[in-house]
């Protein structure tokens, strides 16, 4: 035991919070459906923990909410893992997102934790285990073990519910003609959707295409 144990753990995470998933309904495309589904059937008997992983905007934060909500997961992020108390946390699923800002010693004694029987460890990066800096031997291994689901970035039938959406919450009804438009123009991601959203509804006064032909450049027809 080190000296700075007892210290960390006095510190207790909010082990009840809500995840962000319930801001909107998660769509479910050719772009996450593999990723989704197999979320649905897990965790499981065979696979006490997995990988989620996609580029950024592509909703992996979002999805790996509702599942935590869904199976009453203890959700952490990076570093701020180190804080657990396993003793609050042996048995139960776990959601770590920005898995790689854990140190290599938290995230071998999470991995451990849930193979041991009962719990589950959901990990979310943009990139695969296998390809993240670890100096522990140990961690290697199991980083280099761990199955991977992968997200692709947002398709144009996700993108588009994504627009519609922020319209919505903006009370805005765009004309028919404007989200094909955006969907041409702006980047696969949910932040650059609240981005363009935002600045037509600032910038261009009547929402329109012509407007945002304005605002984003004519870029082609």
């Amino acid at each position: 035991m080190t000296g700075d144990e007892p210290e960390r753990r006095q510190m207790r995470l909010d082990l009840t919070r809500e995840g962000a998933g319930r801001e909107r309904p998660f769509v479910v495309s050719d772009c996450n459906a593999a990723a989704v589904a197999r979320l649905a059937a897990w965790p499981d008997a065979l696979t006490p923990v997995l990988a989620l992983v996609g580029p950024r905007g592509s909703g992996k934060s979002r999805l790996a909410a509702e599942w935590a909500e869904r199976v009453g997961a203890v959700p952490v992020h990076g570093a701020e893992a180190s804080l657990l108390d396993p003793l609050e946390v042996e048995g139960r699923p776990i959601l770590l997102d920005r898995a790689p800002d854990a140190d290599d010693e938290t995230l071998f004694h999470l991995i451990n934790l849930a193979r041991s029987g009962g719990g589950a460890l959901l990990l979310v990066a943009r990139s695969a285990p296998a390809a993240w800096q670890a100096t522990l031997p140990d961690l290697r291994s199991r980083l280099d073990a761990v199955p991977t689901v992968t997200l692709q970035p947002p398709d144009d039938a996700v993108l588009a519910e994504m627009l519609e959406a922020e319209f919505a919450r903006r009370s805005i009804a765009p004309p028919a003609d404007l989200i094909p438009w955006l969907l041409k123009r702006i980047e696969r991601s949910a932040g650059a959707v609240e981005t363009a959203v935002a600045r037509l509804d600032t910038e261009a006064g009547a929402i329109s295409r012509a407007a945002a032909r304005r605002l984003f450049g004519p870029l082609g027809p």
